[in-house]
Formats: C-alpha cells, structure tokens, sequence
C-alpha cells in the first residue's frame, strides 16, 4: 500500500488536504513508495502560530520538567531506533547498519541536551557595589526553523532540535522531501514523550516552504544544512529577514597520506570515509592526497578493497547501497564521465557495478580515480557520490597548500605516524574539523560541528556549547535590594517543581 506522508502540527498529523505532492521513492528498486504533502504559505503560517503557542507555555516550564521530557525522549528512542533506521533505509537507501548508525550519533546530542541545567548557568557576581548584584541569564529565543538535507534524515535534524528544545524554544523541523518520514517518526516520539503541543512541528516541502520560514517575522532563527549555493541563499535572505542563521554547506574533504603512514590502515580508511552511505556525506573523503612514492601502492590497496565491496540493497547485507534519487545518480555518473574526459586515470568504473538488488535501483559502485589534477571538476566540484579521486604530490606543504587553497572547508584528515607533523598539519590546515588518522572527524556532541570558508555562513557551528548559545540569547541583571524579605515557615524538604 502506498503511504503517505503529511505535516505535524500542533501535536498532531495534519488533517488537511495539500494542493501539491512529491513522490517518494525506494532508490534499491526505484519504485514509487508514497507521497509526501508539500506545504503552502498558509500551512507554515499555521505550523508558526501552533509552535507560537506552545513557545509560550514551554519557555516557562522548570529545568526540571523540561530535562524529564527530554530523558523520556532519549529512552523512546533507544528503544525505537531500529525502526527509525528501517524507515531511512526504505527511503534515502544507505544500509540498515548505517542508518542505525546515524540515529545513534544523534541520540548523542539528546543525551547532550538532558545536561540542559548546567549548560543554562549563568554567573554572578555579589557587591559588585554597595548592596549591588549582577549576574547573567540565558533565555530562549522563540520559534526557531531546521531546514535538513536528505542524506541524514535523522541524525542533522537531532544535531539542533535537542539543544533548541531544551533551552525552551518551539522548534519547526522542514526535512528534505526525499525521506520525510523520519522526522514524523521523531515528532511522536516526542508527543509520547510529553512534550506539549506546538513545541514540535513538522513541515514537508520544496522551496515554497523554505522561503516562508526565511520571511515569517515570528520565525527567530534558522539552522540550515545543504549545498554551498542554498546554504548562502538561506543565510542571505534570513540575515535580511532579521533572524539569526547558521547555515552548514558543502564540502571537498581532504586525506592526505604522508610516506610513514600505515598505507594499510590508510587504505582501509580512505574505503569507509569515501564510500559509506555511497558518498552521500558532508564529511565523506572524496580526494585523497597522496605524497611521494606511497601512490602507487596505495592505489593498489585502495583498488583491492574495492573489489571486496558489495553495493545492493541496503535490506540484504550489502556494503553500500543506492544513490538517493536516479536524478542523483545520473548526475554523479555526469561527473564520471567527466573525470575520463579530463584526463582522469579511471582505476575502477562504478558504472559497471552488478549490484544485489533491482535492476531499476539508483546504482553506482564504488568508483575510484587516480592522476586527478587540481583543475578537473571531479577535484573542483562537491560530487556527493561513491567517488574517490588521489591527487598525487611531491611533498607535505604541497598537500598542506593543496587543502588550503580550496574554497571548502568542512572536514579533513591526515595519515602519519609523524606527531610533528601531524601537530604542523592540524595548526596550519584552514578546515574546520580534522582527523589524525581519524577519516571522518565529525565531533562529539559536546562539541561543535562546522566548517570554515565556503562550508559555512554565519559564525555559529552546530550543537555542542555554540548551539546552546545560538538557541539563546544572554542577558544581565544588575539588581539592589534595600529590605531582607521573609518567606514563612516551611519544614518539609525543598524540591525541585
């Protein structure tokens, strides 16, 4: 039966009728699953007004009851977390393992957020003058707006909504329409939870949504998470708008691999991080820099393991599933093509990928260039697909300059058993998150994720103490009490309402 997806408003799915729909696809079978409403500008406007008045009772409840909501949530999700990742894997196509994956590194940053009362502290300072106190508070903002990408349906929505949720916003999530399904999964999770009402909405949609969250003037601030282009645009037009923005665009990860390192282990590394989820990562290494004599037999490695991969259903086992879309893949198979054309050494052709799954399937295996040089697309571009390009170099600084003078700059990683040059590299590199013989350096919760340059627009990385700062504004209060105050008479022991 085919399903179908619609907005979550105000605690609830939403009973209207959408006067437009999008498909939803299986990219294993590329068959058309379910449709999915796509907003108007009268249903955000209702999704703001639902989340405005939940705002207003949820900013003032205690620490306390806001922490318990948010343990509750934690622990629905542990226990539902396999059916979240069958739900991603049905509709974006990553494999079971990876989809679980996913949601259990978001998780980390709701049990992040369950620190909410230690992260709220403000300061104080006594007698700053003559019977004078000051000290600082953080408060929330309002109805925040997550604008999230397709590839992780569930785990860059968690990276905001915990931290914004538990520091008393109301929060509208706005998921890529490729796999929306996830977010109303986690929407009565919350529900269950006991979140109140009009805390958590959901909006499906294209453009005509996103472009109402930028405008709407009750909309205080925005995360965003996509391509360098839409992430500028949304930065640019919610910036005019008035609102506060943090938005997280593309990336062109580095690895580079010095003479010392383990080639072994490099090659294992330069696999996982440029081919799970077939590419489909902000974080994934897609140009792999090779220094001196290593080249050749790193290649070799690489090429190896490759053979070993098996791309097919992500139900059945198999190491790497489909691309999202055939769109998608077409595209990707574009730069492919390109790559050849350019001169390009085409190592393994994942065109050619026999994959353990339907015919009609988005596929592309595991597809590996060698000899790329710095002025060819397939270097230049964010492919976002199985793609794996090694540049060869002659020495660190010319890998170092390499890195440095691209214009993204999310994630990056170097392979050495050299700590001084690895301390040189993690110093010197102008990328925002770095791996020592680490391929997907994506921080822990309790730190910040963002990138520099082209990868990201505004000045605020996600979750970590940034985003508590980002879903709060500071004030100060300087205060004089002249008369000491009685509160009556009360043995029992105090406790936390």
């Amino acid at each position: 039966m085919s399903k179908h997806v619609t907005h979550w408003i105000d605690g609830k799915p939403f009973g209207g009728v959408a006067d437009r729909q999008g498909d939803i696809f299986d990219p294993a079978t590329g068959q058309v699953t379910g449709q999915v409403d796509f907003a108007d500008v009268a249903i955000v406007d209702e999704a703001v007004a639902a989340a405005n008045a939940g705002f207003a009772e949820w900013r003032h409840a205690s620490l306390t009851k806001r922490t318990q909501v948010l343990f509750k949530f934690r622990e629905l999700l542990n226990e539902r977390k396999g059916e979240i990742a069958e739900l991603i894997t049905a509709e974006h196509g990553k494999v079971l393992s990876d989809a679980l994956g996913e949601v259990t590194r978001g998780q980390e940053v709701v049990e992040f957020a369950c620190g909410i009362p230690h992260l709220l502290k403000g300061g104080f300072s006594e007698s700053v003058s003559t019977r004078v106190d000051v000290y600082s508070i953080r408060q929330p903002l309002g109805v925040v707006g997550i604008i999230s990408p397709f590839n992780f349906p569930a785990m860059v929505p968690m990276w905001f909504f915990p931290i914004a949720i538990a520091a008393g916003n109301a929060v509208i999530v706005k998921p890529s329409e490729k796999d929306p399904s996830a977010a109303n999964y986690m929407a009565e999770l919350w529900a269950e939870a006991g979140l109140p009402a009009g805390v958590f909405n959901v909006v499906h949609g294209d453009k005509v949504a996103v472009d109402r969250l930028l405008e709407h003037p009750d909309v205080k601030a925005l995360s965003f998470v996509g391509s360098t282009p839409i992430a500028r645009y949304v930065y640019e037009t919610g910036t005019k708008n008035g609102k506060r923005v943090q938005a997280l665009g593309g990336a062109k990860n580095h690895m580079l691999v010095l003479p010392d390192a383990d080639l072994d282990l490099a090659a294992d590394q330069a696999i996982n991080a440029g081919f799970g989820s077939a590419g489909e990562r902000c974080m994934a290494i897609s140009a792999l820099i090779a220094v001196d004599s290593i080249a050749d037999e790193l290649v070799a490695k690489i090429s190896d393991r490759i053979a070993t991969l098996r791309t097919g259903d992500g139900r059945r086992g198999s190491d790497m599933g489909p691309l999202v879309t055939g769109q998608h893949r077409d595209k990707v198979t574009g730069y492919v093509a390109a790559g050849v054309d350019e001169g390009a050494t085409l190592v393994v052709d994942g065109r050619d990928v026999e994959p353990d799954g339907d015919a009609a399937g988005f596929w592309l295996g595991p597809t590996l260039f060698d000899n790329v040089t710095p002025d060819m697309s397939i270097y230049t571009d964010e492919i976002f697909g199985p793609v794996l390009s090694v540049v060869r170099v002659h020495s660190f600084d010319e890998g170092l300059k390499l890195i440095n003078d691209h214009p993204y700059g999310n994630g990056t990683a170097i392979f050495t058993n050299d700590g001084g040059a690895a301390r040189r590299f993690q110093n010197e590199v102008e990328v925002g998150m770095v791996g020592v013989n680490v391929p997907i350096p994506v921080p822990m919760a309790y730190y910040s994720f963002g990138g520099w340059k082209n990868s990201l627009f505004g000045d605020t990385h996600a979750h970590g103490q940034e985003g508590v700062h980002f879903y709060t504004r500071g004030k100060v209060v300087t205060s004089r009490w002249l008369d000491p105050s009685h509160g009556g008479i009360n043995l029992g022991f105090p406790q936390n309402v």
